[in-house]
């Protein structure tokens, strides 16, 4: 890995000189997400991100689904901009998941640079972006440089809550705020994973599941822990939850995950086995779980609650499961599990949000490939379908038809050794400085190519 240069060594009007400082000011905000009614922090972000805006001349607007839960929305267009083209939209969210900083080896929200990185919740996911975007913005004012189009800028609350009171919101009660915009640009993806040859490879997000967070819950009969029942609602319960996890999901072969696979093996020169897919892509190292998650849908229970007292039957048990589809797969999986869990269940959803998906092609994939070109000759950038969710789909599909492509490049050059999957939401997250200066330059590129 290349030395990091810290901000002070930049020309001020490089696109890199404020990455690092802006993104330390951004973590020592703790604008954890604990869920719709325990959010903090994103006023105070959308504050800082507003200013660093207005310092250049770019006014801002606020949009509350609910007090304290701002979204962010700016153009910068300054003149000379090609207003004749269909905006470009760069989109990030304010909030983090929460960090407990007793398992950390630093202050989550400290900002404390240490060993070349910075560290700090939010680092990755995804203040680091909004560092890179804001530097790049403001370094081409300061340069006198348009963009090579309009450029939306838009700061979404909630996404770590799946952006039911952000991007959702935002489409749903304004979607003029979309007006004019074909494509956007955000997380996941845009990381480097460097194959056999030392070559490395920026994987693109194309496409997303979609996810339907639900609760099953049964019912019986109370009665005492010593007695046999034949009617208990914990039992029923867990009969079929063993229904559903011991289910296996055919694949699917979704184009972007068929096409990733596909030069997966000619570059690792091997041959995947869609029986044994994560242990096939075990070369890709933390990267194979993702990847391998996304050949078919997938259903994870992750809560459960039953009972108040060992020797007391209750009368319900419940469980929350985390479950993601394929894209054009949702209605299928939905069937699915409620026909493996039988009768006498009750389903509510908690959070439904589709899928998203978009050709890897146009404006935006081009300046994305000659960007991570620029900055890294020889890069090989390949599509990828992600198995998690982000903002894109609150507002890939507007409620009025309108589609917006919308890919996934947070632009990560990573050491061959970094762990980025398992920092992604986990302890001590952490991004190299010369990573975090590297992305500002591509996003300056986008900024001028796009």
């Amino acid at each position: 890995m290349d030395q990091p240069i810290h901000p002070e060594a930049r020309a001020a009007d490089a696109a890199d000189a404020e990455v690092v400082a802006i993104c330390q000011e951004l973590v020592r905000i703790d604008s954890s997400n604990y869920g719709p009614r325990e959010a903090r922090g994103e006023t105070e972000v959308a504050r800082l991100v507003g200013g660093l805006l207005s310092e250049i001349g770019v006014r801002s607007r606020i949009y509350e689904s609910e007090p304290g839960r701002p979204t962010l929305v700016a153009e910068w267009a300054p003149e000379g901009t090609d207003m004749t083209r269909p905006a470009l939209l760069l989109h990030g969210h304010s909030d983090v998941v929460p960090a407990v900083a007793a398992d950390w080896t630093v202050d989550p929200f400290s900002g404390e640079l240490r060993d070349g990185c910075l560290c700090g919740r939010g680092t990755l996911d995804m203040k680091g972006y909004l560092a890179m975007v804001l530097s790049a913005i403001r370094a081409r004012h300061r340069r006198g440089q348009t963009p090579s189009r309009p450029v939306r800028f838009i700061l979404f609350a909630d996404e770590e809550g799946s952006g039911t009171l952000g991007s959702t919101w935002l489409a749903e009660h304004h979607p003029e705020v979309f007006d004019g915009v074909t494509e956007a640009i955000s997380e996941v993806g845009g990381f480097s994973v460097t194959a056999p040859g030392g070559q490395r490879v920026y994987v693109v997000q194309t496409a997303e599941k979609g996810l339907w967070w639900f609760r099953m819950t049964t019912t019986g009969s109370a009665g005492h822990g010593s007695m046999r029942n034949p009617d208990n609602a914990v039992s029923r319960l867990a009969q079929a939850l063993g229904r559903i996890s011991d289910h296996s999901w055919p694949d699917l072969h979704h184009p972007a995950q068929e096409e990733f696979l596909s030069q997966f093996e000619q570059l690792w020169s091997t041959e995947v086995d869609h029986h044994r897919l994560e242990e096939s892509l075990a070369p890709l190292g933390p990267l194979s779980r993702m990847v391998a998650a996304c050949s078919a849908n997938t259903v994870t229970p992750t809560v459960l609650t039953a009972g108040y007292k060992v020797n007391v039957i209750p009368t319900r048990a419940s469980a929350e499961l985390d479950a993601r589809f394929i894209p054009g797969h949702e209605q299928e999986m939905i069937d699915t599990i409620k026909g493996l869990a039988g009768p006498g269940v009750e389903f509510e959803t908690i959070s439904r949000k589709p899928s998203a998906e978009a050709p890897f092609e146009g404006p935006a994939v081009g300046a994305i490939r000659s960007a991570l070109a620029g900055e890294d000759p020889g890069a090989i950038v390949l599509p990828y379908l992600n198995s998690a969710g982000t903002d894109a789909k609150g507002f890939a599909r507007l409620p009025d038809g309108r589609v917006i492509h919308c890919y996934g490049c947070t632009p990560l050059r990573l050491p061959s050794d970094f762990d980025f999957i398992s920092l992604f939401h986990g302890v001590d997250e952490r991004v190299p400085l010369e990573t975090l200066a590297f992305g500002a330059r591509v996003v300056d590129r986008i900024l001028q190519e796009a």
